[in-house]
């Protein structure tokens, strides 16, 4: 769902950017009480393997292709206003090295596709998992429903803007049908994506999953009949090499450049849900060439590399790179810093869900 530019008008671009501004300047905030020398490599590995998966259109219609947005996934992983950073690092890298999204365009890309899903989504996600039984199933559960609402709110906020900003004279009613149509087929796909991956990382890791703190079990026992909480016990010491997220992180930084460098071969290369929708229906009639069209690494392929194959694994692997590059050293300058006198014990919290 990546805006281009000439879809929505000056003002309207410029009021977004002003929003998204002060979204970041919030998050960069907010940020610090969700991170810690712990956590925050891991929300820079986020940000690098939603780019990755971002390159994996999958069909959903004929002739219309879809891909993650990421939003509930950072949100649920790393917390909601670290996850407005991933997803924004992450546009922000496709716009200027990718040219994929416009660069006056850039704060209705956030608008859109950082700031509600991430708020919605979370928001929707922290409601589930309060209200059901406190169990994996239901963190998952909750991920998967959250990330599915998220995605057609996100097309429903682009067809606001473009109700307020639309550079093309057309129907709003036929705009909106179509975006939420097509965007809850592609929310499918979101949701699937999400729940996987954090049922996949609340199996190995729950500690690090941000939506799972919190959320014990506890042993019961059979009293007289009926069934009560058993006494807490005190937690046993966990080594530190146990508690690191060393090999998280790494299995999942070979996974984003396996999806990225390989993988993305075999993306759908039909339009997604925007591409389509605005072709169908003329809104791309005033879209313009992006300032940055002739990068070396534009539209996902390395300039003068002739081999398809080789072209666009070799901007994957490099877009994965620098994101988890960037999404690192913005996370690590913001993150909580432990006092020295802390044990390590002090920042990990152990969950069993």
């Amino acid at each position: 769902m990546h805006v281009p530019d000439g879809f929505i008008d000056a003002p309207t671009s410029a009021a977004t950017g002003l929003i998204a501004a002060g979204a970041v300047a919030v998050s960069l905030r907010g940020a610090r009480r969700e991170l810690d020398e712990r956590t925050a490599p891991l929300a820079g590995l986020v940000a690098a393997f939603i780019f990755a998966v971002q390159m994996l259109n999958f069909p959903v219609a004929a002739g219309t292709s879809g891909h993650l947005l990421g939003g509930a996934l950072a949100a649920i992983l790393v917390g909601p206003y670290t996850g407005v950073l991933c997803v924004s690092v992450v546009l922000l890298m496709q716009g200027i090295l990718f040219a994929d999204g416009g660069l006056t365009a850039l704060g209705v890309n956030i608008t859109n596709m950082a700031i509600v899903t991430t708020v919605v989504a979370y928001a929707l996600f922290r409601g589930l998992v309060k209200v059901g039984p406190r169990t994996r199933r239901t963190v998952t559960v909750a991920a998967f429903v959250a990330a599915l609402v998220s995605v057609p709110a996100s097309a429903l906020a682009f067809t606001a803007m473009y109700a307020i900003g639309g550079t093309t004279d057309v129907s709003l009613g036929k705009v909106a049908t179509a975006m939420v149509g097509v965007h809850v087929l592609i929310g499918i796909g979101e949701a699937v994506i999400t729940a996987l991956t954090v049922g996949a990382v609340i199996a190995v890791r729950p500690d690090l999953v941000y939506g799972a703190r919190g959320l014990t079990q506890r042993l019961k026992l059979r009293v007289n009949g009926e069934l009560v909480d058993a006494p807490a016990a005190e937690p046993e010491p966990v080594a530190v090499a146990a508690r690191s997220p060393r090999r998280v992180w790494i299995a999942g930084l070979v996974t984003s450049l396996v999806l990225a460098g390989f993988v993305s071969f075999y993306a759908s290369a039909d339009p997604d849900g925007l591409e389509k929708v605005a072709s169908d229906n003329g809104i791309d009639e005033k879209a313009e060439d992006h300032g940055l069209a002739d990068s070396p690494l534009a539209d996902y392929g390395v300039k003068d590399v002739e081999d398809a194959r080789l072209s666009g694994g070799l901007a994957g692997v490099v877009g994965v790179g620098v994101t988890v590059v960037a999404g690192t050293g913005v996370f690590w300058a913001v993150r909580r810093r432990r006092t020295p006198d802390a044990s390590p014990t002090d920042t990990t919290t152990t969950t069993s869900v």
